[in-house]
């Protein structure tokens, strides 16, 4: 069903152009809302209206006019006067407003198969059935991103934010925008299989710029990866959603992140907390990061980005070389691990990561 606003706007529109006063009623025969400015008293209807089979009915100097929604009454349309010419525009104005009402429920019918497809709560039967009856096509390449508010935006930014990013992707065929989490506004796009990730990262971009010059700052946006078929569409959206996750605790820096580049990050995530634990103190001898002074985490940051190069680090440091190799001599006293080793290298910059994981879960009491 319409609103009250939708109908009153296009009676209006409707009266702005054919000079006729329109009336809206309900099944009952009670008045819903009127064009502005009409001032008659409300149509009144006898319960032969409703017996008869007429579309079209004449009473008190008014017409009558059924609009049906899947041949189901929906509306009674009203106009004032009942001359041929009002007769015809009485009609036009009905045929309009039964496809709006037709419009407005496939709008709504695609937005509860996007949500049901997303969330993977229909069966493969029933997803290609109703993708089918919407003209949706079930072979087609797709991704999902996921677009994440800061968790102090209020209700309104996010139906903002839905608002901005439809009206960013009105003009793509085959994309489709929705909300299905609190903070969240989904899209699934279709995109080209050749270009796809090149492609994907600038439209997300796009969307982080369009969202910004409406005012609404600090965002991230996760990407899946790419599905050719319909019925995956919801793992697209699972991986989206990993990649927010897993995209806070590693590249916290990063405003968008694709599920690609979670490296492995994504398999950090999925361990459990207390096989975390054991890991680090059989490393690091129960230390953590908290354990190595400033000096010493951005040596090993730097060396790590210098591809363990100790002349190269020791360039970027701004430091002797001496003082560089003194700095992870005295690490490897401390963990029993050589950086300039890669395996020792490689198990440092995991024990570092599991570190932050584990930090993340208690500080969200997971």
């Amino acid at each position: 069903m319409l609103s009250i606003q939708t109908l009153k706007h296009n009676l209006s529109g409707l009266k702005a152009i054919s000079g006729v006063d329109f009336y809206a009623l309900d099944t009952e025969g009670r008045e819903l809302t009127r064009s502005a400015d009409a001032e008659s008293e409300s149509p009144a209807l006898s319960g032969d209206f409703f017996l008869s089979t007429a579309d079209t009915q004449e009473h008190d100097g008014r017409l009558y006019f059924k609009v049906y929604d899947g041949g189901q009454l929906e509306y009674i349309l009203v106009t004032d006067g009942v001359g041929a010419d009002v007769r015809t525009i009485g009609r036009m104005a009905a045929f309009q407003l039964q496809n709006l009402v037709g419009a407005c429920k496939e709008g709504h019918t695609v937005e509860n198969f996007i949500k049901n497809l997303l969330l993977d709560n229909m069966l493969l039967i029933d997803i290609t059935d109703s993708a089918k009856k919407l003209q949706i096509p079930a072979l087609a390449r797709r991704v999902v991103m996921v677009v994440e508010l800061s968790a102090d935006r209020e209700g309104s930014e996010r139906e903002l934010s839905l608002l901005t990013i439809r009206a960013h992707f009105a003009a793509e065929q085959g994309t489709f925008v929705t909300a299905v989490e609190e903070r969240g506004v989904s899209i699934i796009k279709a995109v080209d299989e050749d270009s796809w990730p090149k492609d994907i990262e600038a439209s997300a971009e796009a969307v982080l710029g369009r969202l910004s010059a409406e005012g609404i700052k600090d965002c991230r946006i996760a990407i899946g990866t790419a599905v050719n078929e319909i019925n995956e569409v919801s793992r697209s959206y699972k991986e989206a959603k990993m990649a927010l996750d897993v995209g806070k605790i590693f590249f916290d820096e990063r405003r968008i992140i694709t599920y690609n580049q979670l490296g492995i990050g994504r398999l950090i995530y999925q361990l459990p907390v207390p096989l975390c634990r054991l890991f680090i103190r059989e490393i690091l001898g129960g230390r953590n990061a908290d354990d190595f002074d400033e000096d010493m985490l951005h040596t090993i940051k730097e060396f790590f980005e210098s591809s363990l190069n100790v002349s190269e680090a020791s360039r970027r440091l701004f430091i002797h070389r001496n003082t560089l190799v003194y700095r992870l001599d005295k690490l490897l006293r401390l963990t029993g691990l050589d950086l300039r080793i890669f395996e020792d290298a490689m198990t440092f910059r995991m024990a570092m990561m599991v570190t932050r994981y584990m930090e993340h879960m208690e500080r969200f009491d997971y």
